[in-house]
């Protein structure tokens, strides 16, 4: 998919995830492209205010801070570094975190450790807490658990619709970086991975009063768990350690909001009002713009950073994905097929939410499977016709 997409993008001249799918051919599709844009701006914006909402969580824990003086933070952070060199500031700054987030991971999980003790004792922890808790297959799903891990592997097919993470790979220096791109990542990606969940059952097995502690008052049981973190650093390291685990957290949350801001700015900038897209000003602006629309949200939207992030990540997964596989598997389709698409599957996806059935089978399965049964009848039609 990679590989495939720089091509596109070099033999297209686009320079953002809008442009490259409207121009796949090389006719220009103007509405195409401002569709796009603006569905990525859309969510793209709320995954974002999800990254200041989650930095805003933590320094409340960790220091006592409002609210909204993380979310402040973080944003003008994200603004600075997007000023001083764009994407390129994002690639780089985006390094140097990963460091800070594995190094903050590691720590956590050798405190847990030298807690509570081994993986056994972990397991037995949480049994004796809830047998439910070391089951490996939910109980009572609706649909059954062949769906439930359809769903789940559904999940990672999402990145097809992330413009955030695809732009990256269109601008990569040449399509023989990719391999070695793909080697770091991974090298970085599964220990990472793998540390995050054992910290996170580490964390419910050391906080099982973690939902009705005082720095929980007023939330949900869903948004409680997300304090999970910045409350174990602070229970179990000491004062200079907590303070790395906050630098793990923000580099997590602002390496990725970071990404999404530049990609919004540039969809206004390059994909609905190409005329600003040589003038730094409305550069800047737009940027601005977006950053302060993404921290309206964090501060005010009812929904916890998980929420915020499994939403946006399903509806562009669904809405812009299966538009992009169709055309790695060099299929025509045509403007108002692939607004039909796009518009189906993130209907689908939020209405599956709403109905409540995102326990069971992950909505971004449904979303996707609507969006190409979308193309499937454009296509019968077109071949009777």
């Amino acid at each position: 998919m990679h590989k495939r997409l720089h091509r596109a993008a070099e033999r297209t001249g686009a320079v953002s995830y809008a442009d490259v799918l409207a121009s796949w051919d090389g006719q220009q599709r103007p509405a195409a492209r401002i569709s796009i844009a603006a569905l990525t701006i859309l969510f793209l914006i709320t995954y974002a205010a999800a990254q200041f909402l989650a930095g805003s969580k933590a320094l409340n824990v960790l220091l006592g801070w409002p609210q909204y003086a993380g979310g402040l933070m973080g944003c003008v952070l994200v603004i600075l570094y997007c000023f001083a060199g764009g994407i390129r500031a994002s690639i780089w700054t985006d390094a140097a975190q990963s460091f800070v987030m594995m190094f903050a991971m590691a720590v956590l999980l050798i405190a847990a450790s030298l807690q509570l003790g081994g993986p056994r004792d972990v397991w037995e922890n949480l049994r004796q807490q809830d047998p439910e808790l070391v089951h490996w297959i939910p109980r009572d799903l609706r649909f059954g658990f062949v769906m439930y891990l359809l769903g789940m592997t559904f999940g990672g097919f999402g990145v097809a619709g992330q413009p955030h993470i695809l732009v990256r790979f269109m601008a990569i220096r040449s399509v023989h970086e990719i391999h070695r791109a793909r080697t770091v990542y991974f090298l970085w990606f599964i220990p990472f991975f793998a540390a995050s969940i054992a910290v996170g059952l580490y964390a419910r097995a050391l906080m099982p009063d973690l939902v009705s502690s005082p720095v929980a008052a007023g939330l949900t049981a869903h948004q409680a768990t997300e304090l999970a973190m910045p409350e174990m650093a602070r229970r179990l390291l000491p004062d200079i350690l907590v303070g790395l685990t906050l630098a793990g957290l923000f580099s997590a949350t602002m390496s990725t909001a970071d990404s999404q801001i530049l990609v919004c700015s540039g969809a206004i900038t390059q994909d609905i009002q190409p005329r600003w897209k040589n003038s730094y000003l409305a550069t800047k602006l737009a940027t601005v713009a977006v950053t302060a629309l993404a921290l309206g949200i964090a501060l005010f939207a009812g929904q916890g950073v998980f929420s915020l992030v499994l939403i946006a990540w399903s509806a562009l997964g669904a809405g812009l994905g299966p538009a992009l596989i169709l055309r790695l598997l060099r299929v025509q389709v045509s403007s108002g097929t692939n607004a039909a698409m796009m518009f189906t599957g993130v209907v689908t996806v939020i209405l599956w939410n709403l109905l409540g059935y995102d326990a069971d089978v992950f909505k971004l399965m449904p979303g996707m499977l609507a969006s190409f049964a979308v193309w499937l009848i454009a296509a019968s039609f077109t071949a009777t016709s």
